[in-house]
């Protein structure tokens, strides 16, 4: 795994010039908009680095682009990769351990999820708090000394500071926030009815299926994370949705995203 890691960061490396990021983003379903905020420098296709699985999903562009939000360095990845597309979690979370290598300091993740709270409604943007995890966790399997702990602790998982921040720059910009738990579980199929019931008793807000192994991995080399859920379905509701109406919904809410991480980034230590 450390070669690859290695090998992936290195070609990186030779791509981008001696350009370090400070922040690592990850851009989920719809939200991809987002890249057009970024000064790019260096655009790179997943399909060129070794290494790196490939993005089967629509909404998902399959580029990391490397530049400049007001000035600070980030690394945005326009796609993300799935359990539920046949990858092993070690290819999942694979970009994050690489942009660790090429220096972030944080990672900001993004998802459209289907509301479980009563309270939300199609469009809101969730903080995530916390998570509940119902996939396999990525860090099964021998333990990578040089990256984190055997046992790492996941109290603090999403960066309450950054939470902070984000919660002040919301309130300046006027744009209305909720905050909830993410459920994360393997997908491909939406969940039934029952299953919403269920992550609503056991603690969720939201719910999805991705996410919840890159910000564990992220963790696990002890790099402060932040998240933000697209309300995208209201999964108790009787509507039916479908992946095109969640790309609509995520890209409609994608402009105060946009919004919230650009100022947070300004505003990073």
């Amino acid at each position: 795994m450390l070669e690859k890691i290695n090998r992936a960061a290195e070609y990186l490396r030779s791509r981008i010039a001696g350009f370090q990021p400070e922040v690592g983003i990850i851009l989920g379903t719809g939200l991809g908009g987002f890249a057009d905020k970024i000064a790019a420098e260096a655009i790179v296709d997943y399909k060129d680095i070794p290494e790196f699985p490939q993005s089967t999903v629509k909404g998902h562009a399959g580029q990391m682009i490397f530049g400049t939000i007001a000035g600070r360095r980030v690394v945005a990845m326009q796609g993300r990769f799935h359990y539920y597309e046949g990858y092993a979690m070690s290819q999942v979370t694979l970009p994050v351990r690489v942009m660790a290598q090429l220096g972030i300091r944080y990672l900001f993740v993004s998802n459209a999820s289907g509301g479980i709270n009563p309270t939300f409604r199609v469009g809101d943007l969730m903080i995530i708090t916390d998570h509940i995890n119902l996939l396999p966790n990525p860090l099964i399997g021998p333990n990578l000394e040089e990256l984190g702990p055997r046992f790492p602790d996941m109290h603090n998982c999403y960066d309450k500071e950054l939470i902070a921040l984000a919660t002040k720059i919301a309130e300046d910009e006027h744009i209305k926030l909720q905050y909830g738990v993410y459920v994360g579980g393997t997908g491909p199929t939406f969940e039934t009815q029952a299953e919403y019931r269920y992550f609503k008793v056991i603690g969720g807000d939201a719910a999805g299926m991705s996410t919840v192994p890159e910000v564990i991995v992220a963790r696990h080399m002890s790099i402060p994370v932040f998240g933000v859920s697209v309300i995208t379905n209201c999964g108790l509701s009787d509507e039916v949705g479908d992946h095109e109406d969640v790309q609509l919904q995520g890209r409609k809410a994608g402009v105060r995203m946009e919004t919230l991480f650009c100022k947070m980034i300004e505003n990073l230590k």
